[in-house]
């Protein structure tokens, strides 16, 4: 056989042999590809839209859910087995380079596939993975299930060997786990909604003020004993009549003595009925007892959270209810309006009187608030982000931070903004000007 014969039975004997590890690495690229969409759709897929899909019986959509229950595990079975596909498919790759480009292939092999990797396996299919997740997730269901029961009791196994070698040290693994609540995921999708401006403010507001009501205190938002209005029980019954109706309110603390003795809490309508009666039968004002009408005051700790509290209002069907601290001194007062008023915002009728109008800035940027005005109420009005963790008030917060009380016109800066007095009265700053500072240009 001539020299030229040998070299074309060699080319043509490499040659299906080229093809089959180009095969074999598409291949494996393929699956890797398709293991990193399932790893994706699983992580971000919601349960409650898979469970709504259940609901309808779409295809896939029951088993879609039963996987989505076992988020943590199957994403640890589908990123180990997407690993290893990977090396596989670079181990095939560098062969054939190495084959075809002798000691220069596995650079070119290492630059080749870490583009195609990335590319290929891990931006596109994630990128489609993330925009429909609860879709991507049914599709792919009927393939992911067997791999899950295949490979996961291996997987299993080996959290519980890492659970078990934390549990030598005193902790869990599995502890961190429990840190992802249905609440945060909620809480992550209102946030997501809102940045993608598919979701209004309001919503989100409304929807975030009932999630948050685990973490918000009763002294949180409770009205300070300073301003409630209060009517001493030892007047006459018309002048009690004539505070009453002077009043905005419909039900006022009765008091004896000094404002702490609270007595009994007098609602509008039951004292009218007493004049009404009294009136009919022959009598005088001077005659109702006030008292007789009252009824006894509910106390709250201040340490409860408004959650608890709702529950409790809902329960006793009370509407009202005074805040003592733990040595049944008063604190403040608290209405189930007040709750409601972290959902839905400020709720105001023919009687109220604006307290906080709403904050509109000057020409400079800059905010006119109310000393008293809460951290809460502020951010959500604004979309800030000032801490509350130290203070509840705008006052409170800039007396923390500047460890005094500051007189008016003393300027400070903090987290992000300026913040100027503007009023004091005694020890409390009744009115200041804020303005976020711009961050510097990079």
């Amino acid at each position: 056989m001539s020299g030229s014969d040998a070299a074309l039975g060699a080319v043509t004997g490499a040659g299906p042999a080229i093809w089959f590890e180009l095969a074999v690495i598409a291949a494996l690229l393929l699956v890797s590809a398709f293991l990193a969409a399932a790893e994706t759709a699983f992580h971000l897929c919601s349960k409650a839209g898979l469970k709504a899909l259940s609901d309808r019986a779409e295809p896939n959509a029951s088993l879609a859910l039963s996987l989505a229950e076992e988020r943590d595990p199957l994403g640890a079975v589908l990123l180990i087995l997407g690993g290893l596909v990977k090396i596989l498919a670079v181990i095939f790759a560098t062969a054939l380079f190495v084959e075809r480009y002798g000691r220069a292939g596995p650079v070119i092999s290492a630059l080749v596939m870490t583009l195609v990797i990335l590319a290929l396996v891990e931006l596109v299919p994630r990128g489609l993975a993330r925009h429909a997740p609860e879709a991507v997730a049914r599709r792919l269901a009927p393939a992911v299930g067997p791999l899950y029961r295949t490979f996961g009791p291996a997987v299993s196994l080996a959290r519980g060997l890492l659970d078990r070698a934390f549990s030598l040290r005193g902790t869990s693994a599995a502890a961190t786990d429990a840190s992802y609540s249905a609440q945060d995921e909620i809480a992550g999708a209102l946030a997501l909604g809102r940045s993608a401006g598919t979701l209004e403010k309001e919503d989100r507001d409304r929807l975030m003020g009932a999630l948050d009501l685990g973490d918000r205190w009763v002294e949180e938002i409770m009205l300070h004993r300073s301003k409630i209005e209060m009517v001493d029980a030892d007047l006459p019954a018309n002048e009690i009549l004539d505070l009453v109706l002077a009043s905005a309110h419909s039900r006022l603390p009765l008091y004896r003595g000094e404002r702490e003795n609270i007595v009994g809490v007098l609602h509008v309508k039951d004292l009218l009925r007493a004049v009404n009666r009294r009136v009919h039968n022959g009598g005088t004002l001077a005659d109702v007892d006030v008292m007789a009408v009252a009824k006894l005051p509910y106390f709250i700790p201040e340490t409860g959270t408004l959650d608890e509290q709702l529950r409790e209002f809902l329960k006793r069907r009370r509407h009202f209810a005074l805040v003592v601290d733990e040595y049944g001194s008063l604190r403040g007062l608290l209405t189930l309006e007040d709750i409601i008023e972290e959902i839905v915002g400020e709720i105001a009728d023919e009687y109220d009187v604006e307290q906080n109008p709403t904050l509109r800035p000057n020409i400079s940027g800059e905010y006119l608030v109310d000393g008293a005005m809460t951290i809460r109420d502020l951010n959500r009005a604004l979309d800030w982000h000032l801490p509350d963790e130290e203070a509840n008030t705008v006052a409170g917060l800039v007396i923390h931070m500047a460890q005094s009380i500051p007189m008016p016109g003393q300027v400070f800066s903090f987290e992000g903004f300026r913040f100027e007095v503007l009023g004091r009265r005694e020890n409390r700053i009744t009115r200041l000007r804020i303005k976020p500072i711009p961050a510097p240009p990079r």
